[in-house]
């Protein structure tokens, strides 16, 4: 058995952050299911907004936060999260971290745009601010000697009193699966984090990496914590449309620096259903694409920001530049065609203030967890602010509890299992699950396509656990089993959301109701805190 002050299970922004806020002070184990570059904040282009010029304002901020969030953010936590960014900043820029300066900014850096911003606050570097930030910060986890760094690591299930048959509502640390070798470890922790991230392998069109297969929400969920606000997934407007293109994101800031949505014959149509245009928040520019490509029967729609200089464009957006021109795309003379995937999981495991949850010792932070920042729509780079406030949240409640005893914890028991027969289940299942949750809980949904997905999530869930409780566990057989449980609490919020509010736009009930209600699962034995 392993012993840690705290475990983190998880290396996205969210999870460094905290560790190396912890280590000088505890000894910390990281589990990541890869490397440690392989979750989603290494693929975040845009930047982190923050109020950093004399012509902004913490209010401003706030406000379009709110705005974006369609009634439902948490006012204490939006105020929290939103005057604590500057500090975050900060201490991003004390670690080393290159963002794009600007000696003609009153901050010295470079800020852009993004939609729903009445500011440019977006502090970025270049168009990969994500992967800068942390090849930075993974440099410094990897050198500290009191962070020990599980890579390849896959956690199976938290340990909690409930598990242990004590009479308490504590986590103990998790069971973990090395996939490298297939062993099992038990690892005890004083503190538990989940940091897993979103959920959008969920779907089957996502601009998230194949790690996002909602570990955290599942395993919050199964030891005993409520998750809210589960129906609205982002959807960002503009992945690149592409055969060789998976995944790839065509950053908002495109559209921040003038960038133009068109039909195939020129016309720009995001003025027909907003003001705002091409700047409107990311909810109501996907669906004013999905009802285009809709309405003509479009594979795609067309991003033009052909009228700024090369120079320009290859200053600010290097990376977009060179991946479309290697496929063929010179995006300096031609539009990008562009379709919206799923991009993030505003709803999660819910927590304080301080990233506490409601089992006693575990944290959950990040995408994994629901703070009540992004309501029912997240604003754009208000992500990685979220996982850096809460991080250093986190790190200065875990520092300030005593240590308490960790019994002696009963090892992972495979004593009634064997080796699966065929492993074709699996794939057949994550298949399937991605494809009707795309066509039945996605942009537009009704509520006869909520209940066909929900009776087929069903029908998953019985074959998924026999099979989890008769085989060897894999990496793949844990991922479908929390990707089928996440798929079934976002169907489950979508159902009981009888409104159309920010991300969850219903046919059945278009209108938006007079007051803001977050949606709130509650688990089987459910334990207050």
């Amino acid at each position: 058995m392993l012993r840690f002050d705290t475990l983190i299970i998880g290396s996205g922004l969210a999870g460094l952050s905290l560790a190396l806020k912890l280590a000088d002070n505890q000894n910390v184990a990281v589990i990541t299911k890869k490397s440690l570059l392989d979750g989603a904040s290494a693929w975040a282009q845009g930047g982190i907004a923050a109020v950093l010029s004399q012509n902004d304002s913490l209010d401003e901020h706030i406000h379009d936060t709110q705005v974006a969030g369609a009634g439902l953010c948490d006012p204490d936590t939006t105020r929290f999260v939103i005057e604590h960014g500057a500090a975050a900043i900060d201490w991003l820029i004390s670690q080393g971290v290159p963002f794009t300066r600007d000696a003609a900014s009153d901050s010295g850096y470079h800020l852009t745009r993004e939609g729903g911003h009445s500011h440019r606050r977006i502090i970025h570097a270049a168009d990969a601010t994500g992967l800068a930030v942390q090849e930075t910060i993974a440099v410094k986890a990897r050198a500290h000697p009191n962070i020990t760094l599980l890579e390849r690591h896959i956690a199976i299930d938290l340990i909690t009193g409930k598990k242990l048959r004590r009479d308490d509502n504590r986590c103990y640390g998790a069971y973990a699966l090395n996939s490298a070798n297939g062993e099992t470890v038990t690892i005890a922790a004083q503190n538990t984090v989940l940091a897993t991230g979103g959920a959008g392998k969920v779907y089957l069109y996502t601009t998230n990496p194949d790690t996002a297969t909602g570990d955290g929400i599942a395993m919050g969920w199964r030891a005993g914590c409520r998750v809210s606000n589960m129906e609205f997934i982002q959807f960002h407007p503009t992945c690149l449309y592409h055969p060789h293109a998976k995944s790839f994101l065509i950053s908002e800031a495109v559209r921040g620096e003038g960038g133009t949505l068109k039909l195939p014959d020129g016309a720009r149509f995001m003025p027909w259903h907003d003001e705002r245009a091409d700047l409107a928040p990311r909810d109501v520019v996907a669906r004013a694409i999905d009802f285009e490509m809709k309405k003509r029967g479009l594979d795609c729609v067309y991003l033009d920001i052909s009228h700024q200089p090369v120079e320009f464009l290859k200053e600010h957006f290097p990376t977009i530049h060179s991946r479309c021109l290697s496929l063929g795309i010179d995006i300096s003379r031609q539009p990008i065609p562009v379709v919206p995937a799923v991009h993030f999981t505003c709803g999660g495991v819910m927590t304080d203030l301080h990233g506490r949850t409601d089992v006693d010792r575990l944290y959950a932070i990040g995408e994994t967890a629901n703070t009540g920042l992004h309501g029912a729509n997240r604003l754009a780079s208000n992500s990685l602010l979220e996982c850096l406030v809460f991080a250093d949240a986190a790190a200065k409640d875990i520092l300030g509890k005593p240590q308490g005893q960790i019994p002696e914890l009963p090892q992972w028991d495979e004593s009634r299992v064997t080796d699966a027969d065929e492993t074709v289940v699996i794939s057949h299942n994550w298949d399937e699950l991605r494809r009707f949750m795309w066509d039945y809980v996605g942009i537009v949904r009704t509520t006869k396509r909520l209940q066909r997905a929900q009776h087929r999530i069903q029908l998953l869930h019985e074959e998924i656990n026999e099979y989890y409780r008769n085989f060897h566990v894999s990496a793949d057989l844990l991922e479908l089993r929390n990707l089928v449980l996440t798929a079934d609490l976002i169907v489950q919020s979508a159902l009981s959301r009888h409104e159309s509010r920010g991300l969850h736009f219903s046919k059945d009930y278009p209108h938006m109701l007079p007051e803001a209600i977050p949606t709130v699962l509650i688990p089987p034995g459910y334990r207050a805190a």
